[in-house]
């Protein structure tokens, strides 16, 4: 049996999710260096590390109301998932070496599979939003 199993991710995550109101979303953003570094220096959680920027992405975008075009169910994972990686002494303790981030990369990653969709959609909108400032930019220096 594995030591941290999907099952057990869907738990934490679900647990993590239920948690999370409106005026977390605030405080996580606040904490996004302090997770971005954490990822940064776990192996297992490294390969991550475009994904949460995306999360973040979406998150902050959904806390200034520039993105609305997402269930506060998947806002509500995404961030569940983050204060889950954020907290040291979660499942598996991250002091616990080679192990510690085990339970972290199999929430993210549960969480991802769960809201992929909707990151997709936000990653596309996003583009598109970049593309139209470019756009405008150009615009504007002719």
């Amino acid at each position: 049996m594995a030591l941290f199993s999907e099952r057990n991710a869907k738990k934490q995550l679900d647990a993590e999710a239920s948690k999370v109101h409106r005026q977390d979303l605030e405080t996580l953003l606040d904490r996004q260096r302090a997770i971005e570094e954490k990822v940064k220096g776990s192996g297992r959680l490294e390969r991550f590390s475009a994904d949460i920027k995306l999360m973040f992405s979406m998150i902050r975008d959904y806390w200034y109301g520039n993105y609305r075009s997402v269930p506060w169910k998947t806002i509500a994972a995404v961030a569940g998932a983050l204060l889950y990686v954020l907290n040291p002494l979660d499942f598996i303790p991250d002091i616990i070496l080679a192990f510690g981030f085990l339970d972290d990369a199999g929430v993210v990653a549960l969480c991802l599979k769960l809201v992929e969709s909707d990151l997709h959609r936000y990653a596309a909108w996003k583009e598109q939003q970049e593309e139209s400032q470019a756009q405008a930019s150009t615009d504007v220096t002719r």
